[in-house]
């Protein structure tokens, strides 16, 4: 065993040498003056060109400030303070790591701090065997925003493992690939918005969730607010929360200040007129936008289709399964077609609207898009696969509803915002329908507001849950869920009840769009001006498989759940039963199946409608399928797909 490791890193040795060798002579991409191009000469600017030397420049002048008696010298540190520095002893530069596995395939993002010129441009990644460890890949650092990526294929998800990851001689990161958990539980914390604005560490959360210790960390977007400092903002991200992110599956994904905008409706890739966004697109660069993804998403099992959309830029729309749940990625603004332009401006910008009489289907116009006809085909596609997998979970940027009514401030009332997924309403209801016919939970963050929402797509609470978790810092855009008492008047029968937890306006309500949602729980913040009362905070969620139900935490940022007496926000926790994600009144049911498996449940076209898959189900033995109304079915049976069919014909009564 002994001569194996020597002539094993004998071989390594090798192998670097020559890759060195090969690196050598490559440009330093990231170290030229403009890598963005002449119309962006300071975009990601703490991490290009010459970093060393305005890193010494900036350690310079903070010095200064903190000498100077100058009033205004400590309000410039404060600004200084808000990024870290990129300048770091030569074995730290491996700023932090993290990782999926699915069917085999292990994938690890490295993210180094910036390289110095002559420095290697090569990562090397160990795991630990017989107690020591071995290197079994290396990666070239990606210049532009200073990441190296690992893929290991035939990994055992059943075996745990110690890794490092090492640049150079003396800089290593260590961490745990967790075996894929064996039990009937598996939990997700669910985070989003974590303001640039508030720097520092974040030890509460990150001692509260290795207290929830989850098997899936999901982080929904908008890790950084700094905008066109993407790889400064990055690292700071990983370093708050690396010592959570280090040791399980991590899921990220960029929303729309990740990539240096306000707001996205990335319209497919094409060019946006600003960084503001209602008229559809991407405005920095391409390759901006793809060293934001590759920082990370490349870590995500392999995009369902990687084709690039328009420009160049990359997707990272994918599955993940992690201990039996079948978790869903979508890019939710990919797609998404911008207001500007395309349909009646109802307020003081593209994007809101503030006129309570103005027609809703006005703006619900057949040529616009939501996820795309790719993400749809990837969610059909999806659905039908069953295998390793005993629940579905969707992941997103946003909340396919609008459940906010003031915005930005107590006074900022709005009607609808169309940078929530409620619009368009033909979209959003599509996505829905995807959802329902596998039972999905959806996850998502973005709204700076935590709620749990059942939603309504032809009728209130016929479609799935979905919990919108809160803001882990809460100081860029406070929100808040407040009907007026003129949409209480018009309710059905017990809307705006209040919960056994004092919450005045639970129950169902319209929103903005004319979505329908029943609303269950909210976090209203008590004042966005102090830390305490902001509803910043976390989501846990608890998958149980057996039972079919979910339970959904949300904390607030200061309370400590190692306390047996810690409180949630009022209302959580809430369980919820995961087979009511499909809430369709039942007509009729078909004769119950002899084994267990995967069902799928298809309408013929007739006078109703056309022809349409009801559901995708991994069901027990003696399940009897539901059908929604008369008429011709088909049953379709397999082990993980709906492979062959088991039933056709007429329902026509009870």
């Amino acid at each position: 065993m002994r001569f194996a490791v020597r002539m094993s890193k004998f071989l390594h040795r090798a192998a670097r040498t020559v890759l060195v060798a090969a690196v050598a002579g490559v440009s330093l991409v990231a170290q030229e003056a403009q890598p963005f191009g002449e119309r962006f000469p300071n975009l990601d600017s703490r991490a290009t060109g010459k970093w060393w030397e305005k890193a010494k420049r900036l350690a310079e002048e903070d010095a200064a400030d903190q000498r100077s008696t100058d009033p205004k010298a400590k309000q410039r540190r404060a600004q200084r303070q808000r990024f870290v520095s990129m300048d770091v002893p030569r074995d730290q530069v491996v700023a932090f790591a993290l990782y999926t596995e699915d069917a085999g395939v292990l994938k690890l993002s490295a993210q180094l701090y910036p390289l110095l010129p002559g420095e290697e441009r090569v990562a090397r990644l160990e795991f630990e065997e017989d107690g020591s460890f071995v290197e079994v890949a290396r990666a070239e650092v990606v210049e532009l925003g200073w990441s190296a990526h690992f893929r290991v294929a035939g990994h055992d998800a059943k075996q745990g493992k110690r890794y490092r990851v090492r640049h150079g001689e003396a800089a290593v990161f260590e961490g745990f690939v967790r075996p894929d958990p064996q039990r009937n539980e598996v939990v997700v914390a669910s985070l989003s918005c974590n303001s640039s604005a508030t720097p520092g560490a974040r030890e509460r959360i990150v001692a509260a969730l290795r207290h929830h210790d989850p098997d899936l960390l999901f982080f929904a977007g908008d890790q950084t607010y700094h905008h066109t400092e993407h790889t400064a903002g990055w690292i700071h991200f990983g370093l708050q929360f690396r010592d959570v992110l280090k040791d399980r599956p991590v899921v990220t994904i960029p929303d729309d200040h990740d990539v240096g905008q306000s707001n996205l409706w990335g319209e497919g890739g094409k060019q946006a007129s600003n960084a503001n966004g209602p008229s559809g697109g991407y405005f920095y660069p391409p390759a901006y936008v793809n060293m934001v993804q590759r920082q990370q998403t490349w870590h995500l099992p392999d995009a369902f289709d990687a084709t690039p959309i328009a420009r160049g830029i990359g997707v990272y729309y994918t599955r993940l399964r992690v201990g039996g749940v079948d978790f869903a990625i979508l890019e939710d603004r990919k797609w998404k077609s911008g207001p500007e332009g395309k349909i009646p401006k109802l307020g003081p910008r593209p994007d809101h609207i503030v006129d309570p009489s103005y027609d809703r289907a006005s703006i619900d116009l057949p040529e616009l898009e939501l996820l795309g006809a790719r993400q749809l085909a990837f969610l059909e596609a999806w659905g039908e696969d069953w295998t390793g997998a005993e629940l579905k979970v969707v992941l997103s940027q946003t909340a396919f509803c609008g459940a906010v009514h003031m915005h930005g401030s107590r006074d900022g009332r709005l009607l609808a915002d169309l940078d929530c997924n409620g619009w368009p309403q033909r979209g959003r209801n599509e996505a829905l329908r995807a959802l329902r016919r596998v039972r999905a939970l959806h996850l998502c963050g973005d709204q700076h507001l935590a709620v749990v929402v059942k939603h309504g797509i032809d009728d209130f609470e016929d479609g799935p849950y979905a919990f919108t978790s809160p803001a882990i810092v809460n100081t860029v855009y406070g929100r808040w869920w407040h009907p007026q008492e003129d949409e209480l008047r018009a309710t059905a029968a017990g809307r705006g009840a209040a919960t056994e937890a004092g919450l005045p306006w639970t129950g169902q309500f319209h929103d903005g769009l004319g979505n329908r949602l029943t609303m269950l729980a909210y976090a209203n913040p008590g004042d966005v001006r102090d830390e305490q009362k902001r509803a910043d905070g976390y989501g846990i969620v608890r998958i149980d498989k057996a039972a079919l139900r979910a339970r959904i935490e949300c904390w607030p940022r200061f309370s400590d759940p190692r306390d047996g007496d810690a409180a949630q926000f009022p209302g959580w926790p809430i369980d919820v039963d995961l087979a009511a994600n499909d809430g369709r009144r039942v007509h009729a049911r078909l004769a119950p199946l002899k084994e267990a498996g995967v069902v799928q449940v298809r309408r013929a076209a007739d006078e109703r409608g056309p022809a349409e898959t009801l559901y995708t189900l991994r069901v027990p033995a003696g399940f009897e399928a539901p059908v929604f109304g008369p008429g011709t079915y088909s049953l379709r049976f397999g082990a993980d797909r709906p492979e062959r069919v088991l039933y056709e014909g007429q329902v026509v009564s009870d």
